[in-house]
């Protein structure tokens, strides 16, 4: 049988080449497993910095051995604005020093508008006309919602002292609840 007149085999090379990218992206996935966590309850609180109202940067170390509810909200956000005095009547109910409410606002700077085009907001008028006197914290960039993968405004995130996240909450609650007054109560006394 001459050459010409021989079936031609099939390339294996496709197969080479499917079978050595595919184990190079099982490969990636696992060696990168740890950069793509989910942010839910027990997993590490993602470290954080935002601004004070002075404009001094402030990180989540600064609440080192609290217990911290973490609140992501913007002053636009009607449900934020329902949600805030119920944080307040929760600081006045749980009233102890190992315990902290951080706010933090997603809002842009004052007469800018954010991506998707709300207004900046003035978070001291905003304190004064609620009568909030926890940690009010300021992230215009918000890099905070992409470390906690928020999906929206209001989203809060109740922190042990060992920084375990305990509980995630999308949307509006009312703190100020029994429920999660004791849950406070127990991470105080437990963490």
């Amino acid at each position: 049988m001459d050459d010409t007149t021989r079936p031609s085999r099939p390339s294996r090379l496709p197969y080479a080449i499917a079978a050595t990218g595919l184990v190079a992206l099982v490969a990636f996935a696992w060696f990168a497993r740890g950069w793509y966590q989910p942010v839910t309850a027990g997993s590490e609180a993602p470290p954080f910095t935002a601004f004070t109202l002075a404009g001094e940067e402030v990180g989540l170390d600064a609440f080192q051995g609290k217990v911290i509810l973490l609140n992501v909200w913007a002053t636009w956000c009607a449900p934020c604005r329902e949600e805030m005095p119920s944080m307040e009547r929760l600081k006045a109910l749980v009233d102890d020093e190992g315990f902290e409410i951080v706010a933090v606002s997603v809002d842009a700077r004052i007469g800018e508008r954010d991506t998707s085009g709300n207004p900046g907001g003035d978070l001291a008028a905003f304190m004064e006309e609620y009568g909030l006197t926890f940690t009010i914290l300021h992230d215009p960039s918000g890099n905070i919602q992409r470390l906690y993968q928020t999906t929206g405004v209001p989203e809060s995130f109740l922190i042990g002292r060992d920084r375990v996240i305990y509980r995630r909450m999308a949307g509006p609650t009312e703190w100020d609840a029994r429920p999660y007054v004791e849950a406070v109560g127990r991470l105080l006394d437990t963490s």
